[in-house]
């Protein structure tokens, strides 16, 4: 079996190829969207190769998956490829999240203001992750203004962001052993 190639050229005149061989620009709102979970997915590996909880990893390592396939669902265009079973977020998905948001949640103190991403290496790259996340987020939204996008990709998205804020939380307790709240007395 041959080895595939990684470069094509394919790409050099500012087009690129959804699922299903259909070319958009480099800037359309759908590479926009699953380029944007792309870079998340990256900034996860980062911060698994931080986190000490096996436990953490091996959701993290799920959520890694899940991306997968938000991002193939997001680089099907509906109108011209039929999605593939691989490519949907099903209601099991988004309730892992929430039960691991709860469990976490349940551990963590009461806010008392605003929580500032930081605190330890581990935590600032949950918030990065989690603002990510949120940029994801929008562009899924962006993309929803014109194209039909499923409401369970928009839920777990929103859902992932709470997670990650939950796991930099604890991650910044563990490691720095309180949290860097907002001070709105600073001149």
């Amino acid at each position: 079996m041959e080895k595939s190639k990684i470069y094509t050229g394919g790409g050099d005149k500012g087009k690129t190829s959804l699922v299903g061989g259909f070319r958009v620009s480099k800037t359309h709102p759908r590479l926009e969207a699953y380029g944007t979970i792309d870079e998340l997915n990256s900034f996860i590996g980062l911060l698994i190769t931080e986190v000490d909880d096996k436990d953490v990893c091996d959701l993290l390592q799920f959520v890694q998956s899940k991306l997968f396939t938000v991002g193939s669902y997001l680089a099907t265009d509906p109108s011209k490829t039929e999605y593939k079973i691989e490519s949907q977020i099903s209601g099991d998905s988004i309730a892992k999240i929430e039960e691991a948001i709860d469990r976490a949640d349940e551990r963590l103190p009461k806010m008392k203001s605003f929580v500032l991403p930081g605190g330890s290496r581990s935590a600032a790259i949950a918030h990065v992750c989690r603002t990510v996340c949120r940029r994801a987020e929008r562009n899924i939204y962006r993309l929803a203004e014109t194209d039909a996008v499923e409401e369970p990709v928009l839920v777990f998205m929103n859902r992932l962001s709470d997670l990650l804020f939950v796991i930099a939380r604890r991650e910044c307790l563990l490691k720095n052993g309180e949290e860097i709240f907002w001070n709105n007395t600073c001149k």
